[in-house]
């Protein structure tokens, strides 16, 4: 699928290109550019895991991370990082391959974060790249599950001039739970976030794009249960992956 391979920029390269592009009309792809060419090329992790949580909004990720990251004594990071989110909105409103652009290298900046961070303590990431694959896939492909792209497609790839987690939990809860999730908090809806809950077919898109992903793959955990039973899992998860 080609246009895919446009929406997704493959490498910091890429991006810094398409970035580029778009610097004289948009001020802020500027910005995003300066805070990339600081960053180091094939960031090396330190001797603390990494631990990425994916999932949809209201899965649960920023009350698991939180928590986590209080069990661990780690250090919490989310993406995209707060040295670019003030710009969200002006990206959010571009084509598909200037916004991707920005959530991707939103990835790559964040690694230079975990880099230092990993050296500390164990560091736990509110969504990773995983999420920027699995929402640009999501958009780019029309139709049912069946539509995307197949398994073993190249797109599901981690990029390889990434640094990578060394374990990625992807947060799933009940379609119906999720929504009533989303109706107590009240917050105001994303563009994306009103899609998932019209769109039953890109909410299923989304995740089986999360599933396909390799390399590292995401590990599925059922977020419906009560917080404490939840964190349990997960910290279960977290203790057998590195033997701590």
């Amino acid at each position: 699928p080609g246009p895919l391979r446009q929406a997704l920029p493959p490498s910091a390269t890429a991006l810094r290109h398409r970035l580029r592009q778009c610097a004289e009309r948009i001020p802020e792809a500027k910005a995003v550019l300066d805070l990339l060419e600081k960053c180091p090329e094939h960031q090396k992790k330190g001797d603390f895991p990494v631990i990425v949580f994916e999932g949809l909004d209201a899965t649960g990720k920023t009350t698991v991370t939180e928590a986590v990251k209080d069990n661990l004594n780690g250090i919490l990071l989310r993406s995209p990082p707060p040295c670019i989110s003030q710009w969200r909105t002006a990206f959010d409103d571009e084509p598909t391959p200037i916004k991707r652009a920005f959530y991707a290298a939103g990835n790559y900046i964040l690694a230079s974060e975990i880099a230092k961070a990993s050296t500390q303590a164990p560091v736990i990431i509110d969504r990773y790249w995983h999420s920027t694959a699995a929402y640009t896939i999501a958009t780019e492909t029309n139709g049912k599950v069946q539509d995307l792209p197949p398994a073993h497609d190249e797109v599901y790839q981690w990029p390889e001039d990434l640094l990578k987690p060394d374990l990625v939990l992807l947060l799933t809860v009940d379609p119906e739970e999720r929504v009533q999730r989303l109706q107590r908090r009240g917050l105001e809806k994303t563009k994306e976030e009103a899609e998932l809950e019209s769109n039953i077919l890109f909410r299923q898109r989304v995740e089986e794009s999360y599933r396909r992903m390799v390399n590292p793959a995401c590990q599925e955990v059922d977020a419906s249960p009560s917080k404490e039973e939840v964190l349990k899992t997960v910290l279960q998860l977290i203790n057998k992956h590195f033997a701590l």
